[in-house]
C-alpha cells in the first residue's frame, strides 16, 4: 500500500514530500534484502546519542538516508508526518514558523523523532505532556520480518504500539509517525527559583504540577537544576506574545550559568522560543567545560558552529575509541575512570531521598531534574517496557560525567550502586547507557511480564534483531 493511501488525504502542496518519502522507504527495504539472512539487522547511522559501546558488525546496515525529512504539516489539525530519521532540529525549524512546536522536545538537537520513540525522550513539557511516544497517533514500523506495518493505538497493531517505546529498535524501527503538535508563542519568559533545601524544592515542585503556576503566574515549562544541596534551582517558563530584550546563550555567556543567583526573588529572563528548545544544546548541559570550552580565553576562538552537542558527542567517540582520558589520567598517576552517564526516574516524593543520596555517594555535579507524568490514564500500565503508574508524578534525574575507579571494584561499580538504589526508590533507569542488571532481574524491570517476547516472536520471529538484553547490557 502506498503511503499516500495508509496517510489519508495530504495536501497537493504536501504530495511531493510523501513520494520523497516512499522513494526513502524503497532504499530501505531493498538494503534490508541486501542483509545476509545470518547477520543481525542494524542502522547504518553515521551519528548516535546513545553512550552504550556495541559490538563492530561487518554486515551492511539499513539504509535510512532517505527517511530523515518532515513529511507533511497540517496546521489546522496541528499535526505532523515525520520520517524516522528526522532530527528535532529540523522538526522544529519546519514546525515553528506555523506557530507549532511537538508536544515535548528533547534537549539535544540532533535526537531523532523514532530515536526519541523507541528510546525515551523528556523535557520541560512533560510535567503537562508526558513522553515523546505519547503524541504519536500512528507509526510506519519496519519489523524484523522484513515488513512495514502500520501501528495505532487501537488498530491491529495496538500491541505493538504500545510495546515500542523504549524496545531501542529490537522491534523494529519507524519509518513514518504522525504526532501532535501544539500550539506556541514566540518568547518564553522564565524564573529561577533559588532553593536551599532539597525537599522544600521537591515540595514546590509538587504545588506547581498541581497548579500549573506559581505566585500567580502560568507555568508552560518546568525543569531544574541542583549544584549542591544547599543550592538547587527549579526553572519556570511561561509563553508569551510579549515583546522585549531577550537574552542569547549560544555566544560567550553560558545558560546554566545564567540560572544561578542568592536572591530570595526569583531571577528572570526572556528567551525567543527557538532558544528556549535548545537552550541546553550549545553546551551540552553543562558538559562543554569537560573540553574547555567554558573558559573565556578557549570558548572565544571556538567556531560558533562547533558549540553543539553533536560536536561534543564526536569528541567524546574520539576518546572512547582512544582511552585519551584514561591515558591523560595515567599520566598524573591517577586510576581510570568510571562513565556515570545515565537518566533516571523516581517517584516525585522520592527525588530528595534520591539526590541527598547521590550527592553524598558520587561526585558529579551539577544534576539536572525534569518533572513527569503520563498523559495516558486509563487506570492500567500503558506502556509495558517502561512501566510507569498513572497518575503518578515522576523526577527525571540526569548526571553525566565520569568517577574515578577503585582498585577491587568491580566494573560499573557506581552505575550499580546507582541501579540498586533507583530500584530501591521504586524507579526506573533509561537505557541508552551503560547497564548491569543481570538478565533475570532485567526481564522484570523492562520486559513488562511476557509483552516484549510475545511482540518479539510476531514482530521478529526469526530474531533478525538483537534483543533488548543483548543489546542494553551485554553490548552487541
Amino acid at each position: 500500500m502506498s503511503l499516500l493511501g495508509k496517510a489519508g488525504r495530504a495536501p497537493a502542496a504536501h504530495e511531493s514530500g510523501f513520494a520523497a518519502h516512499q522513494a526513502g522507504v524503497d532504499r530501505l527495504l531493498a538494503s534490508y534484502r541486501a542483509i545476509p539472512p545470518d547477520a543481525n539487522v542494524r542502522l547504518a547511522k553515521k551519528t548516535s546519542n546513545l553512550f552504550r559501546a556495541r559490538a563492530r558488525s561487518t554486515a551492511p546496515g539499513l539504509d535510512v538516508s532517505g527517511l530523515t525529512q518532515v513529511i507533511a504539516v497540517d496546521p489546522e489539525a496541528r499535526t505532523a508526518d515525520v520520517a524516522g530519521m528526522t532530527t528535532y532540529e529540523d522538526l522544529v525549524a519546519t514546525t515553528l514558523p506555523y506557530g507549532l512546536a511537538p508536544l515535548v522536545v528533547p534537549q539535544l538537537k540532533t535526537i531523532t523523532l523514532g530515536g526519541a520513540v523507541t528510546g525515551l525522550g523528556i523535557e520541560s513539557t512533560s510535567f503537562r505532556n508526558g513522553l515523546p511516544h505519547e503524541s504519536v497517533l500512528e507509526m510506519d514500523v519496519l519489523t524484523g520480518a522484513g515488513e512495514i506495518i502500520t501501528a495505532t493505538r487501537d488498530g491491529a497493531h495496538a500491541e505493538l504500539y504500545r510495546g515500542f517505546p523504549n524496545s531501542y529498535g529490537t522491534l523494529g524501527y519507524s519509518t513514518r509517525l504522525k504526532i501532535e503538535l501544539e500550539a506556541v508563542r514566540p518568547y518564553v519568559a522564565l524564573r529561577h527559583l533559588r532553593f536551599h533545601d532539597l525537599r522544600e524544592l521537591e515540595a514546590a515542585m509538587a504545588r506547581i504540577i498541581a497548579d500549573r503556576a506559581w505566585d500567580g503566574e502560568p507555568v508552560d515549562y518546568l525543569d531544574g537544576v541542583v549544584f549542591t544541596a544547599d543550592e538547587s534551582y527549579l526553572t519556570l517558563g511561561r509563553q508569551t506574545d510579549e515583546p522585549g530584550p531577550v537574552s542569547d546563550y549560544t555566544g560567550m555567556d553560558i545558560y546554566y550559568r545564567s540560572i544561578q543567583h542568592d536572591s530570595p526573588r526569583p531571577r528572570r529572563d526572556r528567551l525567543t522560543i527557538a532558544d528556549y528548545l535548545w537552550r541546553w544544546d550549545t553546551d551540552w548541559f553543562w558538559c562543554s567545560r569537560a573540553f574547555g570550552a567554558q573558559n573565556p580565553k578557549i570558548r572565544r576562538f571556538w567556531p560558533q558552529r562547533y558549540r553543539r552537542s553533536s560536536f561534543y558527542w564526536k569528541l567524546i567517540a574520539l576518546d572512547h575509541k582512544y582511552a585519551i582520558g584514561d591515558k591523560i589520567e595515567a599520566r598524573h598517576g591517577n586510576p581510570p575512570r568510571e562513565r556515570v552517564v545515565q537518566d533516571i526516574e523516581v517517584p516525585l516524593e522520592r527525588t530528595s531521598d534520591f539526590v541527598e543520596w547521590f550527592l553524598r555517594e558520587i561526585p558529579i555535579e551539577p544534576i539536572w531534574l525534569c518533572p513527569l507524568r503520563l498523559r495516558d490514564n486509563d487506570g492500567e500500565r500503558p506502556w509495558p517496557l517502561y512501566p510507569l503508574e498513572p497518575a503518578r508524578t515522576y523526577v527525571n534525574i540526569g548526571f553525566w560525567s565520569a568517577v574515578p575507579t577503585a582498585p577491587g571494584q568491580p566494573e560499573g561499580a557506581a552505575n550499580r550502586a546507582i541501579e540498586r538504589k533507583v530500584s530501591e526508590l521504586d524507579g526506573h533507569k533509561s537505557l541508552y547507557s551503560d547497564s548491569y542488571y543481570g538478565e533475570d532481574e532485567f526481564a522484570g524491570l523492562y520486559y513488562g511480564g511476557d509483552a516484549y517476547s510475545t511482540l518479539k516472536k510476531h514482530y521478529d520471529p526469526d530474531s533478525r534483531l538483537l534483543d533488548l538484553y543483548s543489546k542494553a547490557v551485554q553490548r552487541k
